[in-house]
């Protein structure tokens, strides 16, 4: 298996957890030291994985609600130590894509590995302003 196999496979489980609302999958590759720049504040973004894992009950909680979190499109470019990957997500509740079809969530991933395995240190997500 490729490197960027490994990768994809990895934000591949990583959608299905945040999807599922499992988090210790959410959590299980990233590293201790991950800065997330997410959409709702803080603005100066989520520092570290304990930041990180409180941002998403509030996620989860909307997404109950009916929402989906769907991989539409993933690339993933890897080097030996370090990789990033870019993807469009159908995130949003239906009465969100019945006013607005065609908005999706970008994500950035920013990787590194160590000792031998991938983690994600860098993530990024951000809907398009019109």
């Amino acid at each position: 298996m490729t490197d960027e196999e490994r990768i994809r496979e990895l934000i591949e489980r990583w959608a299905e957890a945040v999807h599922a609302g499992d988090m210790d999958g959410v959590l299980r590759d990233h590293a201790e030291d991950i800065v997330m720049f997410d959409v709702p504040p803080p603005y100066e973004g989520v520092r570290g994985i304990g930041a990180y894992r409180e941002s998403w009950p509030p996620f989860f909680q909307w997404q109950a609600q009916g929402a989906s979190f769907e991989i539409e499109s993933l690339e993933v470019v890897s080097g030996d130590d370090v990789a990033f990957a870019y993807a469009l997500l159908r995130c949003g509740t239906q009465d969100e894509f019945v006013k607005n079809p065609d908005n999706r969530l970008r994500l950035t991933l920013g990787l590194r590995k160590e000792e031998g395995r991938w983690v994600v240190v860098h993530e990024h997500h951000s809907f398009p302003h019109d």
